[in-house]
Parts: structure tokens; sequence; C-alpha cells
């Protein structure tokens, strides 16, 4: 589908003399008069949309202007939505945090995976910490191990200036399990049931 600017002329805000036309199934009609562009466009219940101000004459289509604005939007919302389920946020630790404090940033790197979003943790150091970088690595490890039902570290942890730093990537839905395959005994064909012979004997050839 051509791509056609937010900005731009439609019907009578069209005031050049002539266009290059393009109808509504993409087909090049060639140069006409702008008002024998707009009969046209009302003849077929469309839009006359400036598509191409710039050419030499300005290239127009005619559309269903409302419904490819309705649509443009959908598409922009829809692309709005995946951009931010693919954001990556960011959750910051402490080397000396506590019991609740892990349990609560735990808790909202849980929420990020569960939304489909990509995590950085990060462990922030201070001072002497920074000679100790395994104190970091233990709380990384910690994290996964407990978020290790839905997400998990894309690689191992890194050291960027004075943070350390590990990625976490919500895991794939497990794919519904397949039912378990009959055994060949079970698959093999019963016996077909005896026909019954007719009470009565059928009467002979003459």
């Amino acid at each position: 589908m051509m791509t056609i600017a937010k900005d731009h002329k439609v019907n009578e805000q069209i005031r050049v003399r002539q266009v290059r036309l393009i109808g509504a199934e993409g087909e090049q009609i060639g140069i006409i008069d702008t008002r024998e562009a707009m009969n046209m466009a009302r003849e077929k219940g469309l839009d006359l949309v400036m598509v191409s101000p710039q050419a030499v004459p300005p290239v127009c289509r005619l559309l269903d202007y409302g419904r490819f604005r309705y649509e443009q939007q959908q598409n922009e919302k829809e692309n709005r939505k995946r951009a931010r389920s693919q954001e990556v946020k960011a959750i910051k630790f402490r080397v000396k945090i506590d019991d609740h404090d892990f349990k609560t940033k735990t808790g909202h790197v849980r929420r990020f995976l569960e939304e489909g979003h990509k995590v950085k943790v990060t462990i922030m150091f201070r001072g002497r910490e920074r000679t100790h970088p395994e104190l970091g690595e233990r709380i990384l490890v910690r994290v996964a191990e407990t978020l290790s039902d839905i997400g998990a570290p894309e690689g191992n942890p890194s050291m960027m200036g004075m943070d350390m730093n590990m990625i976490m990537a919500p895991k794939a839905p497990a794919a519904p399990k397949k039912d378990k395959a009959e055994r060949p005994e079970d698959t093999e064909a019963a016996p077909a049931p005896a026909v019954a012979e007719s009470a009565e004997a059928a009467p002979p050839v003459a």
C-alpha cells in the first residue's frame, strides 16, 4: 500500500490544475485535470488524496480517506504496542539488600517478564564493594533461580563501570503436551464381527 503523509491535501484542498491520477486499485490513470479527477472520485464515492505533492504534476489517488485514516491509526497503535512489548526494563539492586527489598524488586522483575519485556537487572556497587564482584554475582544467581519458572538470563553477568548487569528474558510459553502415542497392540484393528447367516436359505438358482 502506498505510504501517505499525515498532513496532505484532500479533495477541494487540491488547487493545482492537473494531477497524475492513480485509481482505487492502484492502476495508473494518467495526467488529467484536477476537476475531472474530483468528479471521478465523487462518482465512485471516494476521495481525491494528494500522495506526492513534490512530483510534477503532483500525484493523487482515489481512496476512501476516512477508512484509510482509521487503518493508519490502527497500524500506528499496533506499532506502538509492539515497540512497548520489546522495551527493556531495568531494576537495580544493592549489594547489601535485605530480604524484603529483594522480594519486592524480584516481584517487579517477574511482572515485567510476565508482560513479555526483557529486564536488565543491575547490581550497584559502592566503594570497596567493587573489589568483591562475587557478592553481586551471588545476588544475580539468586534472582535467576527465583524467577527460573518464567525467565532466564541471556548471558553471563557483565561489569560496566561500578555496575554489574544481567539481562533476563521471558521464557517462551510451553508447547501443549501431545497425547502419548498408542502402543502397537492398542492400534491393532479389532477383529470384524462375524456376519450373521440369514435365517432363511437363499432360493436355489433355476
